[in-house]
């Protein structure tokens, strides 16, 4: 346990879990969507659909999209800045089988036609939980230096990634592999224990039969 554990994030409030949390879900989805987002419908589970709006919730999630981070100030008006941007928004209540009751679905276009589903929960202390991305159903938090690629599921993809991560000196400290054989694709989640450069994540990212790769750093999570 370290402090942040016990005096939780710096943040502007009202709530960790209904704030901070919901920040990092937006962050978190906007740079896996490897693009600026122009459009995304929002729906909000559980006690994010019943309170969210008073605690912020909404405008917190919207603020994410946008790049911020817990500590931005600019939280609070993050609506009005997601208009001057061009980003166009909707939310709705959904009700979502056996979620966290902090769990948000967020469906993401990109300038650039990239696309993107995620569904993601804070749950507790501004921590988040990823549970779904792309259809494929999956569960990593992101509170460590974190990998994640998208690739097609076929042999020798692991190996790829592996042998790009031990050519840079990184070792990897955890994985998890998921897949949906109905889409043919899979996803790596790769926690590392040293940092993995921008120019490796590209390298990664260009290489035939990786459809996306990301990479949060320790600044991040």
């Amino acid at each position: 346990m370290n402090i942040f554990d016990i005096l939780g994030p710096v943040m502007v409030g009202p709530s960790s879990s209904h704030t901070a949390g919901a920040v990092r879900i937006g962050y978190t989805a906007r740079k896996l969507l490897q693009d600026k987002p122009v459009e995304v419908k929002i729906g909000l589970h559980g006690s994010f659909a019943d309170t969210g709006t008073g605690h912020g919730t909404d405008r917190a999630l919207i603020a994410g999209l946008l790049g911020m981070r817990p500590d931005d100030t600019r939280i609070p008006d993050s609506f009005e800045i997601a208009e001057q941007q061009g980003l166009v928004f909707s939310f709705e209540k959904i009700r979502l089988k056996d979620a966290h009751p902090n769990t948000a679905l967020l469906t993401l276009r990109g300038e650039s036609g990239h696309c993107l589903e995620i569904q993601a929960a804070s749950v507790g202390g501004g921590r988040i939980m990823i549970r779904r991305l792309d259809g494929i159903e999956i569960s990593f938090s992101l509170e460590k230096p974190t990998l994640i690629v998208n690739n097609e599921d076929k042999p020798g993809y692991v190996a790829k990634v592996a042998a790009l991560l031990s050519e840079e000196q990184i070792n990897i400290a955890s994985m998890q592999l998921y897949r949906n054989h109905k889409t043919g694709q899979a996803i790596m989640v790769l926690e590392t224990d040293q940092s993995v450069s921008e120019a490796a994540v590209s390298s990664l990212a260009g290489s035939e039969g990786i459809l996306k790769a990301a990479y949060f750093n320790s600044e991040e999570v």
